[in-house]
C-alpha cells in the first residue's frame, strides 16, 4: 500500500497544484524563454525510437511528454501526484492529438506502481528538491528502466561563474517574485520560494555529489550540461 505523502510532497503539492492552467505560459515567461528549451534538449539527450515506451517523472502539464511523442513518435507514460496538473496535463495532450501515445498516472516518484524494467527511457524535470531522499528516489527511478536504457533529468541550477551567479540571486530574490505577481498570489509564492529552494539544493548536493548519487542509483558516467549561463541543468546517463 502506498505511504502517506512526506512534507516534501505535500510542500510540491500545495505550491504547484493551482498553477495548471497558467503553468507553461507563466514558466515559459518567467524564465526569459529558457524553460521551454531546456525540455527540448533534454528531450534530445533520449535516444527513443517509435517502438520504445518512455516514462516522464513529474510530467505536470505533460510539456515534456508531448516533446518526446512529437520527437520519437513513442508511447509515453506521464507520471505526476498531482490530479490537477494531470488535469491540465491531459488538455493539453488533447488538444496535440497525442491521446493514443501519451497515458497518464497518478502515482509519487519515490513509489512507482511500476514493473522492474517496464521502461525503454525515463525523464523526470524538476523533481529532487521536493523528495526527502534523492539517492532512493533516483534508485527507484531506475529501477523501471531496461538495462542500457536512458534516464535524464532536468532541473534549475544555480550559476557557478561570479557574474551570472551575481545576476540569477538579483533575479531570483528580487524579480521573479515581483514577476510572479502579474500571473497572481500562487505565483508571488513560487516566486519567493524557488531562489531558496534552489540553492539549498546545490548546497546539499553540489554537481559532484549529485552525479555520485546517480552513479549510486546504477546509473554509471551520468553527463551534465549547464544552460543558460547555469541557470538551468540536464543530466543523463544509460542504467547499468
Amino acid at each position: 500500500m502506498p505511504t502517506a505523502l512526506t512534507a516534501p510532497n505535500r510542500l510540491a503539492r500545495g505550491l504547484f497544484a493551482p498553477l495548471g492552467p497558467s503553468y507553461d505560459r507563466a514558466a515559459a515567461l518567467l524564465s526569459f524563454g529558457q524553460d521551454p528549451r531546456w525540455r527540448r534538449f533534454l528531450v534530445s539527450r533520449v535516444p527513443a525510437t517509435a517502438d520504445d515506451r518512455v516514462l516522464d517523472v513529474a510530467t505536470g502539464t505533460c510539456a515534456v511528454a508531448i516533446e518526446l511523442a512529437r520527437a520519437y513518435g513513442c508511447a509515453v507514460v506521464g507520471a505526476d501526484q498531482s490530479p490537477e496538473m494531470l488535469a491540465a496535463g491531459r488538455r493539453r495532450v488533447d488538444a496535440a492529438g497525442l491521446a493514443d501515445r501519451v497515458e497518464l498516472v497518478e502515482t509519487r516518484a519515490e513509489e512507482l506502481p511500476l514493473g522492474d524494467a517496464s521502461f525503454d527511457h525515463l525523464t523526470f524535470t524538476y523533481l529532487l528538491r521536493y523528495v526527502e531522499d534523492p539517492l532512493a528516489t533516483l534508485r527507484e527511478l531506475a529501477r523501471v528502466v531496461r538495462p542500457g536504457g536512458t534516464m535524464a533529468m532536468l532541473e534549475f541550477a544555480v550559476p557557478p561563474a561570479p557574474l551570472p551567479r551575481a545576476a540569477w540571486e538579483a533575479y531570483v530574490r528580487v524579480v521573479l517574485p515581483l514577476a510572479g505577481v502579474a500571473f497572481g498570489r500562487q505565483w508571488w509564492r513560487v516566486g519567493r520560494f524557488l531562489g531558496g529552494s534552489i540553492t539549498g539544493f546545490y548546497e546539499r548536493n553540489p554537481l559532484p555529489e549529485l552525479l555520485g548519487l546517480w552513479h549510486e542509483a546504477g546509473i554509471p558516467g551520468p553527463q551534465a550540461r549547464l544552460l543558460s549561463l547555469g541557470g538551468g541543468i540536464v543530466v543523463w546517463g544509460a542504467r547499468d
